[in-house]
């Protein structure tokens, strides 16, 4: 019976992936972003496992979107390996039209979802990534302490959890000393190639812990 592996979240993990369909990459698929680069290495390197993978992040969802839909798009696809990264839309949606999600919701959200997750499958293992951002294009500069404040959620729900935890936010600020932030992302929100890159990277040696 082959492995199976879900990323879920919003646009970072979307990246596309329901609009770039054509030239071999059909749509609702993987996309050309972290998710679809960690596919295709897992499926080139490791076919004894006989993967099936699936990407269904949705670009502007939030935690509560991601709870409404998680029946369908996490639970019934009996993953392995849950691998998530959300939380910014919570705050975006805030600022933008009062339609976000306060810290204790999110931090509340964020635990139903993984205690529905392990009542279905106790032995699924999680990959939390740390929401992020980068001080320019949508980013104001007010914005900085809330995403920190559900970074700091997602670190404390790993560490709950005891499962894998990537801090992107530290990695991102890391790689801005090494290069204009324009290099790392497109709006201070969504990664260009190289941040990309950044998210496989540290999502790889995560993977390598719980194989």
């Amino acid at each position: 019976m082959g492995k199976v592996l879900l990323f879920q979240g919003d646009s970072i993990t979307d990246c596309g992936r329901a609009s770039c369909g054509g030239a071999g990459y059909p749509m609702y698929d993987l996309g050309p972003g972290y998710a679809g680069i960690i596919a295709s290495k897992l499926l080139a390197e490791e076919p004894q496992n006989d993967w099936k993978i699936y990407n269904r992040g949705i670009s502007g969802n939030r935690i509560v979107d991601l709870y409404a839909r998680w029946k369908k798009d996490c639970i019934n696809l009996k993953a392995d390996i849950l691998s998530l990264l959300i939380g910014i839309n919570d705050l975006g949606h805030e600022y933008s039209e009062a339609n976000g999600v306060d810290a204790e919701r999110f931090d509340k959200f964020y635990r139903m979802l993984l205690d529905w997750c392990l009542e279905s499958k106790p032995d699924m293992k999680f990959i939390l990534m740390e929401p992020f951002v980068l001080p320019f294009g949508y980013v104001k500069d007010f914005w900085l302490a809330d995403v920190a404040e559900r970074g700091n959620i997602v670190r404390k729900i790993a560490k709950d959890y005891k499962t894998q935890f990537i801090p992107l936010q530290d990695i991102f600020n890391e790689a801005a000393k090494k290069a204009p932030l324009e290099y790392w992302m497109v709006d201070g929100v969504h990664p260009t190639n190289a941040g990309h890159w950044l998210i496989v990277q540290e999502w790889l040696k995560c993977y390598n812990n719980i194989k």
